[in-house]
């Protein structure tokens, strides 16, 4: 059975740890990426860089589905916004090794990379990136545009606002609310709610 064309909205780090989460998953052909015009005929772990964001009102007439392959929120969140603009689907991209509760929800064009969980009852925005390891304990909720990264722990009942950056292993204690635009540090542990805009970085 021919699998569904998809793009890949960026052509650097972040695209090649996308690149092989879409391959675990199985479910799409890559058509190619899009990246800057320097990267234009080049490769990215064997798939081609094809165009480049100007040529994304075209390509959508072949390929209608695109995932955002960039780790920054704010190129991310435009991105989002121009895609569902243009017409793209963003589907929500799930690992193989990924474990999604039944019980859980979210909205579009989010990823979770390898070995990721997200238990019952946690509800997620739309274009979230939970990259490798991260957990996310019941009754969460992550709003639009977040990044939780690597080996990070959100435990139950945690509320984290849009646009929030969670580094690699921090700890969120249970209950704690994340306010909107922040970033938590590297590591660091989580134990007073952040008001929007802050940066808990040690």
């Amino acid at each position: 059975m021919n699998k569904p064309n998809i793009i890949l909205v960026g052509a650097g780090g972040h695209a090649k740890s996308c690149i092989d989460v879409i391959n675990s998953e199985s479910k799409y052909h890559i058509f190619g990426l899009i990246g800057l015009s320097s990267q234009v005929g080049s490769k990215v772990c064997g798939y081609p860089v094809i165009g480049t964001d100007d040529q994304l009102n075209e390509i959508v007439n072949d390929v209608s589905q695109a995932v955002i392959a960039i780790g920054d929120q704010k190129k991310r969140s435009i991105l989002y916004k121009y895609l569902i603009k243009n017409g793209f689907k963003l589907p929500n991209i799930i690992a193989k090794g990924a474990y999604i509760s039944r019980y859980s929800a979210m909205g579009q064009g989010n990823i979770f990379m390898h070995d990721v969980i997200i238990n019952a009852d946690v509800q997620i925005g739309n274009n979230c990136i939970f990259n490798t390891r991260a957990l996310v304990e019941h009754d969460s909720t992550i709003d639009d545009n977040c990044h939780i990264s690597t080996g990070a722990i959100l435990n139950g009942n945690v509320k984290v606002e849009k646009d929030t950056f969670i580094g690699s292993g921090a700890k969120i204690m249970n209950g704690i609310k994340i306010g909107k635009n922040s970033i938590i540090g590297m590591g660091l542990s989580v134990r007073h709610d952040q008001k929007d805009n802050s940066k808990f970085t040690g």
